[in-house]
């Protein structure tokens, strides 16, 4: 940063400092946008982010968002990559945003359909939704955190695991599996294994940490071992269908999905998820409409309204939970 943008961004600090917001929010867009005329974009993203960070820490949530969406779109004229530097000026942003400023929302789409367009991530940039997902975690925004975190970093699947436990916790015991798999079966529509079975881990740990008495039995083979809840079978089956994937066994899938097929039609919501699953690791063909991972994600897991605009329940529960707790079944 040269010293005629760090004076121009001091005078706009005294500025701000004296409560002239809206003054200093114009002309630091007048600086910036001559700097984008000349094509000069390293000053432009100086001038922005310097800016927007004093607007959001003086608690101007628009004007600083409005720089910070003005900052995404010099990144995307100058075609700058998400590497740790360009990343790192957003993420900071985003940090300082309040969480009720109706900008953040578009902020974050923004930031992430850049880091897509120039990145090497067609969902976007796994540290971008990573930190936007613990973000929404944080501020029990359950929908909002499902979806970046899904597509976030190894580290994403013990914020998700963790998110959908505290808000299982807030329903009836019975319905540990309906929250468990929002937790599982979005890693294994993504194609992510590994944290799938972190996260059923983590629920598990978490629901046998809180309840003591509940009967469990260890199965333990050469390859695999499983907590087995004779009273929670579609629990059950969640654990049994990671291990179907990893054995990579089309049969035992069959098997598993008949044998549970009256929990699974109670749920009412999973036919659609495990029908992708077949086709992702069994060959088991589907019809196609439409995207299936984005059309699944969309319409099951993340509120039903797929979008942004997507509301949580004032219950905050998932709505697929049956009316009265399943009867157990045993486990092959």
């Amino acid at each position: 940063m040269n010293s005629k943008i760090e004076k121009t961004i001091a005078r706009q600090q005294e500025k701000i400092q004296e409560g002239q917001y809206y003054e200093a929010h114009q002309q630091l867009r007048v600086v910036a946008s001559r700097y984008v005329k000349q094509a000069n974009h390293d000053a432009a993203i100086d001038i922005l982010s310097s800016g927007a960070q004093l607007l959001l820490k003086a608690g101007q949530g628009g004007s600083g968002g409005d720089l910070g969406m003005f900052l995404i779109d010099v990144y995307n004229k100058a075609e700058l990559k998400p590497d740790a530097g360009n990343k790192g000026k957003l993420l900071s942003l985003l940090r300082q945003f309040p969480s009720d400023e109706p900008s953040r929302k578009r902020f974050i789409q923004e930031v992430v359909g850049w880091s897509s367009k120039f990145g090497e991530y067609p969902a976007g940039d796994p540290e971008l939704h990573h930190v936007a997902g613990t973000l929404y975690a944080e501020e029990r925004e359950p929908y909002d955190a499902e979806r970046h975190l899904a597509l976030g970093t190894k580290d994403s699947a013990e914020y998700l695991a963790r998110l959908e436990y505290d808000w299982y916790r807030e329903d009836e015991s019975h319905t540990a599996a309906l929250y468990a798999a929002r937790a599982v079966f979005p890693y294994l529509l993504t194609g992510n294994l590994r944290s799938a079975n972190k996260a059923l881990l983590i629920f598990n740990q978490r629901l046998g940490e809180d309840n003591k008495g509940i009967p469990v039995q260890e199965v333990t083979s050469k390859s695999s071992d499983m907590r087995v809840y004779p009273s929670l079978p579609l629990l059950n089956y969640v654990g049994l269908l990671l291990l179907a994937v990893q054995r990579g066994s089309a049969d035992l899938f069959k098997q598993l999905t008949k044998h549970y097929a009256v929990y699974i039609k109670e749920v009412g919501t999973w036919d659609q998820p495990l029908a992708h699953i077949g086709e992702m690791y069994f060959g088991i063909k589907i019809p196609r409409q439409g995207n299936p991972l984005f059309d699944m994600m969309g319409s099951m897991f993340f509120g039903g309204g797929g979008g942004s605009g997507a509301s949580t329940p004032k219950s905050k529960r998932v709505e697929a939970a049956a009316a009265a707790a399943p009867p157990a079944a045993d486990v092959d």
